[in-house]
């Protein structure tokens, strides 16, 4: 007959292997659902492609590379026990915020794949974006029609409650060429084939909103609403190419500000030229064209931004460069491009003598 001790002994062993199984089953339940979850909040939004005949290890394996999934042996089994592996081949936009689930869902859609990209450089107008977008869905939009909506104040009442950058008084004035320019933010945009006008425009809006909340404190700190920082960089965009560039030119444009010195941007001309603007030289030729765009006429900024600029004029401007307290510059158009800093007006005229150019 076992003696108590003994009884007690087994009880023991019993209880840990109880205990052990249990933690074991918590931990499996704690990785399960910790690999089924999103790995972000969603702001990050990735590109997917895929490839005609890949595999589900190969799909679950890009996913993973991409960071849109935790742990692949746990997406291969659930995608499995779900029954959820059958991918359509092409390009999706998913975002960190998707759980496995949704996103094994997402590339089984054959709606939610995406059209060829519209790439976005910096430095267009939005017409020629409108012209773009017309094109990319064969003429579903026409130009005019996109470049009604983005002039239409109503609609764009509606997109300032859901964009704290969007300031309507700002935005109604009639002699805007496009009252959406400047905010159409340069990028690569996969767009869904069904997409509508009003899509298209957020989707550019809210990555114009990703940048603006990342430099929240320096758009702050300016003295300068959203959409004069906006316009500023926006000639500073079409007046520079590097980023360091950017700033020199930024600073000089802030230091003729602070003297109530015209601008004198020669860009600026051929967003008064508009329709008429068909080639860089009409720029230079033409300073005298009455336009509220035009810096040569009119002290302080143009009437709004001439383009849609980058990341990088857009941080220029909000963090210039004023150490040396230039207020000249001049491109050696004829050669490299380099750009020369003066401060006295004398100084500039000699520097453009050196480079050929006529003032």
């Amino acid at each position: 007959m076992p003696t108590r001790r003994k009884v007690n002994s087994v009880r023991v062993v019993l209880l840990a292997v109880v205990c052990i199984l249990i933690i074991a089953g918590l931990a499996g339940v704690f990785v399960v659902k910790n690999g089924l979850s999103s790995t972000g909040n969603g702001d990050k939004n990735i590109v997917f492609t895929i490839e005609s005949g890949d595999t589900l290890d190969q799909v679950v394996e890009n996913l993973e590379n991409e960071n849109l999934i935790s742990n692949a042996t746990v997406t291969k089994l659930y995608a499995k026990a779900s029954h959820n592996t059958n991918f359509v081949a092409g390009t999706f936009e998913l975002n960190d915020g998707m759980s496995v689930k949704e996103i094994l869902s997402y590339i089984q859609d054959s709606t939610k794949l995406k059209k060829d990209a519209l790439i976005l450089k910096e430095g267009k107008w939005a017409k020629e974006i409108a012209a773009e977008i017309s094109n990319l869905y064969d003429g579903k939009f026409s130009s005019e029609e996109i470049l009604n909506q983005w002039n239409d104040i109503s609609y764009i009442q509606k997109l300032a409650k859901d964009y704290s950058f969007i300031n309507v008084d700002d935005l109604n004035n009639s002699n805007y060429k496009v009252k959406l320019e400047g905010y159409l933010f340069p990028d690569t945009y996969y767009l869904g084939k069904e997409d509508s006008i009003d899509e298209i425009t957020r989707i550019m809006l809210d990555r114009f909103e990703v940048m603006y909340k990342e430099n929240k404190e320096l758009f702050s700190k300016s003295h300068y609403s959203v959409q004069q920082v906006i316009s500023l960089a926006s000639v500073v965009q079409f007046e520079a190419s590097s980023k360091e560039d950017m700033e020199m030119i930024a600073g000089i444009f802030h230091n003729r500000l602070e003297q109530t010195m015209k601008l004198q941007s020669s860009v600026t001309v051929c967003y008064a030229l508009y329709d008429d603007f068909k080639d860089p030289k009409d720029c230079e030729t033409n300073p005298e064209v009455d336009s509220p765009y035009n810096t040569y006429l009119h002290e302080g900024l143009p009437i709004g931004p001439i383009l849609n600029p980058g990341e990088e004029a857009i941080q220029a401007v909000l963090n210039p460069d004023r150490k040396d307290g230039y207020l000249f510059f001049a491109a050696d158009i004829y050669g490299n491009g380099k750009v020369y800093y003066t401060k006295t007006y004398e100084e500039h005229l000699e520097e453009c003598e050196k480079l050929g150019l006529n003032l």
